[in-house]
């Protein structure tokens, strides 16, 4: 009883101290006007749409841990000799950049937990990015009114891309420099300007003594402030145009359902934070990344064996290795178009059509209208079927990347692996759109044989006539609903045979 009393008078503190509090912020910030609109606002309760978050949550933990690491970095390439713990590299000469790195590493206490969160929060951080634009993709959810958004999205990815190679040619050591040695031959593979953007990127010939810094300006200012900017606006036009949602009952293009802001979203996402800076930390501390001390200083004249970058710029790697040596002397000079291909052309087009798909879809469907509702991948076959070529595709690149490791694993010949690596990249993407087509409209079929049937109960009964039939049982209102909003798009769409279709 008087542990009851305590409990009774302890609430009721907190409730006056919170009024009071309340009370002091309404009188100086739109605390109960504005702001008490968004804390109301209301957030789907579904899986997917949880991806963002992690996106950004990763970004949070890249910040902490990239600020704690330019305390101990020295961004130079001044030649040094090397006198610190790690014995097997005493004496060497090396960049006071790749120096500091080792001495992140193994003088400095946390240093290597925290350089390898810092990195695992970059794949992660990227990889989070890019399954959530294909869950904007897929949903529909790019249409109107969220072109803009959608791009922004975009250009956060490209970003990102950017800001994961500065970093990771930061250490300068050999696996690093491999790459940057890749970036300068990409640049000058592109014609009349290609040695003046060498030289205007390097500073002077590669390696030359600037790079370095300039990354490292890069990395920590300019491409961090515009990755905050974006993402702040993103989630401004998030909250201004509200989120899509799944149908069902009660979900209309006019109103949002879900949790409110707070306290229950706000609880959930901030478990989600220390859930991704959790699982961070456990991969940081067991599995084992970007061991620098391993490839050695950067030296002009060594490549690493088996060097491969990070999954991000996997393509680019799998592109430049499938295309034959090509190459074209115009007026005296040497195109070489088994390099301007793949790392310049095809990154261009790529982000290109990334860009212009939104406004491609509705100029080819004509739909100007807005839409709240996400579409199910099965009721756009096409635009399903488009994206999983994209990913197909995109597969076999990645892959193709890793050809010379994949041929000495299993012992076969490199030419071979190549030569069927480039027959794949070609017929695999238009065999992956029509097969997913065809199953996206058979599952159209089975959605509408439920709504007017009834689902199967797996029982089978004889008939007075002596043959057999399956009995159903009718569905429950919600998925009854469900389905009907996308059966009604199904039969109108097959009515119509398929000009809603991009």
């Amino acid at each position: 009883m008087l542990l009851r009393r305590r409990r009774a008078r302890a609430g009721a503190r907190a409730r006056h101290v919170g009024e009071r509090t309340a009370d002091w912020a309404d009188g100086r910030l739109p605390v109960t006007e504005g702001g008490g609109l968004l804390l109301r606002k209301a957030f789907p309760e579904h899986w997917s749409f949880l991806l963002g978050e992690i996106a950004l949550y990763s970004f949070v933990v890249l910040l902490l841990t990239g600020v704690w690491l330019t305390l101990f970095f020295h961004p130079s390439m001044t030649e040094v000799v090397y006198d610190g713990s790690y014995r097997p590299l005493d004496g060497v000469r090396m960049s006071e950049a790749y120096r500091s790195t080792l001495d992140i590493s193994f003088d400095v206490r946390g240093g290597l937990l925290i350089r390898q969160l810092h990195h695992w929060a970059a794949l992660v951080f990227l990889s989070a990015i890019g399954v959530h634009l294909l869950r904007i993709f897929f949903t529909g959810a790019f249409r109107r009114p969220r072109e803009a958004n959608w791009m922004i999205g975009v250009t956060l990815f490209l970003l990102a891309l950017a800001e994961g190679f500065a970093g990771y040619s930061l250490p300068d050591d050999l696996l690093s420099g491999t790459g940057l040695r890749i970036a300068q031959g990409i640049m000058l593979s592109v014609p009349v300007v290609g040695t003046y953007v060498g030289m205007f990127a390097f500073g002077s010939e590669f390696p030359g003594e600037d790079l370095v810094p300039r990354l490292y300006s890069l990395h920590i200012l300019l491409l961090p402030g515009l990755l905050l900017a974006l993402v702040t606006l993103h989630l401004i036009l998030v909250f201004h145009l509200k989120h899509t949602q799944w149908a069902g009952r009660g979900r209309t293009n006019r109103n949002a359902v879900g949790r409110p802001m707070f306290p229950q979203f706000a609880a959930s996402s901030g478990g989600l934070f220390f859930i991704v800076f959790g699982v961070l930390t456990l991969l940081a501390g067991v599995a084992q990344i970007n061991p620098v001390w391993a490839y050695g200083p950067y030296r002009p004249d060594m490549v690493s064996t088996g060097s491969q970058p990070d999954w991000y710029v996997g393509f680019l790697e799998g592109a430049l290795r499938l295309v034959p040596p090509w190459e074209t002397a115009v007026a005296g000079h040497t195109v070489m178009w088994n390099v301007l291909l793949p790392a310049v052309v095809l990154p261009l087009a790529l982000f290109a059509v990334l860009y212009a798909y939104p406004f491609f879809e509705r100029w080819v469907t004509g739909d100007d209208r807005e839409h709240h509702l996400c579409d199910r991948p099965r009721d756009n076959p096409v635009r399903t079927g488009l994206g999983v070529a994209a990913i197909c595709f995109y597969g076999v690149l990645l892959a193709a990347g890793g050809n010379d490791i994949i041929a000495h694993s299993f012992k076969v010949s490199l030419n071979t692996l190549t030569w069927v690596f480039r027959i794949t990249l070609v017929t695999v993407p238009p065999l992956a759109f029509l097969v997913t087509k065809w199953v996206c409209l058979a599952l159209q079929e089975a959605d509408l044989e439920r709504l007017t049937e009834g689902e199967e109960t797996g029982e089978v009964r004889q008939t007075i006539a002596g043959g057999y039939e399956e009995s159903h049982a009718p569905l429950d209102e919600g998925r009854r609903y469900a389905l009907e909003s996308y059966g009604y798009r199904v039969g109108e769409r097959e009515s119509s045979e398929g000009e809603s279709e991009p």
